[in-house]
């Protein structure tokens, strides 16, 4: 039996408004729901009675807001979403819908977050950034225009970089996405199911169909082409349009060929079930390719500006006519063509190539699969933690150096007595690209009554550092983030990545991440080291969607500094025990003051010239002789 999913799918858009990613959005719910999946439908509302009813709902949230949208989607309004003002831009979502999101995702436990369009600032922007689950983003018609509007580019940059997979509706999409937010765009063609034809009399004028959205020029320059059309075949206009002849007045010699039509009289799958051409006239700031897809399917012969995503969606003028945007003249001399030539129109409307919301889903679902396939089984092993659940409870510090790493002025027999006092049974000494710390480490371990992990923390080429736990070599520093952990592996070790979000320094990118996070043994969720807490709050996000067991270590650089992150843990006997025991243990941190350790660092390491150095390690390893 296929496994179900709780699901937010998040939209920018009113949900009341019939924008096609509203519309995309609501085919998609209905048919996940239908396969048993559990959706909720995120969206601003312009009512105010909704967006009342979806606060209360996102503040009392939990397993019983899923159990509601079993078999239906169920729609959480999450704050009113009123148009810019003329002529601004606004730049910040309020904050009650920041709040009422972040209420929502933290209690209820979803698997998966599609997020559309989720640029800034939007609810599906909001949504990425606050969402405790996998990420899926769909980019449908991103133009350079709306990419130019993101101010904040590191901040959408880093927003977008939570995402575990990312779809692209049409490839003129994922071409501008990938000039500007590189990453890889797997492509996911919206569905257009076919309509059934709506009769009309034999004798009738051939109809052309315009749906007036976004872009008044479009319809200006309709208007103007139609005068220049010579023709002698009868043809009519029918504009959809909210607003009708108020915003573009009709000149008298085409008021008995042109008629403006409002959705309510006439829905648009109706006109463009009646419509034998529709006219896609974009200047390229607001294209509507589903719209020419759905016409194409239901036997409307598109006839569209030339502009990349129009190319997509016509096949490159196989399933329909292309003219040069912006020019009247180009798009009458083919609105000729296409009037006066029937054997044209119905090559054209047979090319048209239906796809259902079903074959739509299949797909989704496969990357919902792939996607949730990555996460640990939080089973583990259960006889090997029977075996473990036995021995006894042991503090652990995962991550901290001595002198044998190039920044750290701390003598092996120092940390080990430090390790002692500190009461931490078992460390792991990850010394930076080296694993000679370790090595001496522990041979002092049973003097010191602490097990040693040998351990090294090693930089790769370009993607920051990782950690190798109970491995047996050193492992050369340079490799690339795949051939380090394939190296970790080949010596039977754990792949522990240390600071993954530390911005601060050099660490893997979220896609790099991604590419080995089947591989990855334990996550380091908390390093008092790190400066912004954020980072280490977006690590422990990281690690519990994709169910990877938490670590913690000091990252100690002086011996004030190490057990203040910590794992408390069963006691274990090599890396399978580890593993086991790590899954069900505990991470305890104790107050450290960053500036303080940061200081201590620096004056140990260059504030004191190398002979006073030497003199400072002897009488430190002489004491904790002593202490042994």
């Amino acid at each position: 039996m296929p496994v179900s999913h709780a699901i937010a799918q998040v939209t920018p858009y009113p949900w009341e408004q019939p924008h096609e990613v509203n519309v995309a959005i609501g085919h998609l719910a209905r048919e996940l729901a239908a396969r048993g999946h559990r959706v909720v439908i995120v969206a601003p509302s312009e009512s105010s009675e909704l967006v009342r009813d979806g606060r209360q709902r996102a503040r009392s949230a939990g397993p019983e807001l899923l159990d509601a949208a079993v078999g239906e989607p169920l729609v959480v309004a999450v704050g009113e979403a009123p148009p810019a003002l003329p002529g601004r831009r606004r730049t910040a979502l309020p904050l009650d819908v920041t709040r009422t999101l972040s209420d929502l995702f933290s209690n209820t436990p979803f698997d998966l977050c599609h997020v559309h369009e989720p640029f800034a600032p939007s609810v599906a922007g909001a949504a990425l950034r606050v969402s405790r689950a996998l990420n899926i983003g769909s980019f449908h018609v991103p133009t350079e225009r709306l990419i130019a509007t993101q101010v904040t580019r590191k901040v959408v940059e880093t927003v977008l970089g939570r995402l575990d997979a990312r779809t692209a509706s049409y490839p003129a999409t994922a071409d501008v996405m990938q000039r500007h937010f590189p990453a890889s765009y797997r492509l996911l063609t919206p569905g257009a199911p076919a309509l059934e034809r709506v009769p009309r009399a034999a004798d009738a004028p051939l109809r052309i169909a315009f749906v007036d959205e976004e872009e008044r020029q479009a319809l200006r320059l309709v208007l103007r082409s139609l005068r220049l059309v010579r023709t002698d075949v009868p043809w009519e206009l029918v504009i959809l349009s909210e607003s009708g002849p108020s915003s573009t007045p009709l000149r008298s010699d085409l008021r008995d060929r042109v008629r403006y039509v409002a959705p309510s009289e006439l829905g648009e799958d109706a006109l463009l079930a009646s419509a034998d051409i529709l006219i896609a006239a974009s200047a390229g700031t607001a294209p509507q390719p589903a719209l020419i897809a759905r016409a194409s399917a239901a036997g409307a012969v598109p006839l569209a500006a030339a502009l990349p995503v129009y190319l997509d969606v016509t096949d490159e003028g196989a399933r329909g006519l292309l003219f040069q945007p912006r020019s009247p003249e180009a798009l009458a001399e083919q609105l000729d063509r296409l009037l006066g030539d029937a054997d044209l129109r119905g090559r054209l409307r047979d090319a048209a190539t239906p796809r259902s919301w079903a074959a739509v889903t299949d797909d989704v679902e496969a990357i919902y699969a792939q996607v949730t396939g990555r996460r640990k089984d939080p089973a583990g092993r259960p006889a090997v933690w029977k075996r473990v659940e036995r021995r006894p409870i042991i503090d652990v510090d995962l991550h901290m150096h001595t002198d044998h790493s190039h920044d750290c002025a701390t003598p092996v027999e120092v940390l080990m007595a430090t390790a002692r006092e500190r009461g931490l049974g078992a460390i792991a000494v990850t010394e930076h690209n080296e694993i000679s710390g370790a090595v001496a480490a522990a041979a002092l371990s049973e003097e010191y009554g602490v097990k040693v992990i040998l351990a090294e923390e090693v930089k790769t080429a370009d993607q920051g550092e990782v950690i190798g736990l109970f491995i047996t070599e050193r492992i050369p520093r340079g490799m690339s983030l795949e051939e380090t952990v394939a190296e970790i592996r080949r010596q039977g070790g754990l792949v522990y990545v240390p600071h993954p979000f530390d911005r601060m320094h050099a660490v893997p990118d979220y896609e790099h991440l991604l590419k080995i996070v089947e591989d990855i043994d334990i996550i380091e969720v908390f390093n008092p080291r790190v400066a912004i807490g954020a980072f280490n709050e977006e690590a422990a996000r990281f690690a519990a969607k994709y169910r990877i067991p938490a670590g913690a270590g000091s990252d100690a650089h002086v011996a004030q500094g190490l057990g203040t992150a910590r794992v408390r843990m069963h006691d274990f006997d090599g890396p399978e025990e580890f593993l086991e025991s790590i899954r069900q243990a505990e991470i305890v941190t104790l107050p450290t003051n960053y500036v303080y350790v940061q200081a201590l660092k620096f004056l140990q390491t260059k504030a004191t010239p190398t002979a006073a150095r030497r003199g400072v390690k002897e009488r430190r390893v002489r004491r904790a002789s002593r202490k042994s």
